[in-house]
């Protein structure tokens, strides 16, 4: 009778074990459950105007990847900042606790880059993230930078030669550059390398951010009889585009640009990648590294397509006559 009192009260003892164990996890999942779910926020700088399409463009393609701003992602965005302002406008995004950082602006990539190595940075940017040291390489960048490069400055001998094909008597080019930008100084660099192949003079153009200097570069490239010109993307030249295209159409000068963008203002021509594809695709490395990738894992990816637009009207206004040939090529006409 003892033994079996004993072995009931050990049942007991089991079954109230149990309970209290249930209890507890029931307790535990209702308190999982009532938590919010922690939305992960995207620190993104580029452009200089409070919106940008390259911004809507990665918006978009985080859509398309199926995420609902402000439900599965938070994003802070940011124009760029001049080179001085980079480290005090990251550290304004570290306050918001960001997850992740995307910026196509070199200055901007480079402050991040110096204020964090956990935080992971998906970049698009025209610069050679391997000769910047941004990265250790494009197939393994190593640390927490990866993304996206549209090797801009590559394209520097293309871009004189449709130049040439559409002014054929050109024997001189002016570069138009911000002596501010980091990029400035190496893309006239490879302007020239490309331009002695070619057999055409180039004059350097340097520029600061005063609409003047624009002026009188202009007049500096009139005196240097200067037949076309090709001004160098920055921060500085993107706020001044629509002061350069028109300089350059009241001279009657052809103009090729760097960005897509830029025809927008009135420029001539452009030899680009799309900016607004090359940002799409830098949602879907977000995506990955939300879920789990590390950015020294991801190689970095280069461009396969270029478009070549015209602007006609710019072309009428300047009174040229864009070759057959040349127009058959384009991927874009603006009439």
């Amino acid at each position: 009778m003892k033994l079996v009192r004993s072995k009931w009260s050990r049942v007991r003892k089991s079954l109230l074990c149990i309970a209290v164990c249930t209890m507890l996890l029931a307790i535990s999942f209702t308190a999982e459950a009532q938590q919010p779910k922690r939305i992960p926020r995207v620190g993104f700088v580029v452009g200089v105007r409070d919106s940008d399409p390259r911004f809507e463009a990665f918006r978009q393609g985080l859509r398309d990847l199926g995420y609902n701003e402000g439900k599965d992602i938070l994003l802070e965005y940011r124009p760029a900042e001049q080179k001085e302002r980079s480290r005090s406008q990251f550290a304004e995004l570290l306050k918001l606790k960001i997850d992740l950082y995307v910026s196509g602006n070199l200055p901007a990539i480079q402050a991040a880059k110096e204020a964090t190595r956990t935080i992971p940075i998906v970049i698009v940017t025209q610069a050679d993230p391997v000769s910047n040291r941004l990265i250790d390489s494009l197939a393994r960048p190593g640390g927490n930078i990866t993304g996206l490069t549209t090797i801009s400055r590559e394209l520097s001998g293309k871009r004189l030669e449709l130049v040439k094909e559409v002014v054929p008597e050109l024997s001189r080019v002016g570069v138009l550059w911000d002596e501010n930008s980091q990029g400035g100084n190496i893309g006239f660099k490879e302007y020239e390398a490309a331009a002695r192949s070619l057999k055409i003079s180039l004059q350097s153009l340097k520029v600061r951010s005063q609409s003047s200097d624009f002026d009188a570069a202009f007049q500096v490239a009139v005196k240097g009889r200067v037949g076309a010109i090709i001004p160098i993307r920055s921060v500085e030249l993107t706020r001044h585009i629509n002061r350069v295209t028109e300089l350059a159409i009241k001279n009657r000068t052809p103009s090729m640009c760097e960005r897509s963008e830029y025809i927008e203002a009135g420029c001539l021509m452009s030899y680009a990648t799309n900016d607004a594809d090359q940002f799409r695709r830098a949602a879907v490395y977000v995506d990955k590294i939300l879920k789990g990738a590390k950015p020294a894992d991801l190689p970095v990816e280069q461009p396969t397509k270029f478009e070549f637009i015209i602007n006609l009207k710019t072309a009428k206004q300047i009174g040229i006559t864009i070759p057959p040939n040349v127009l058959a090529r384009a991927d874009k006409v603006i009439r």
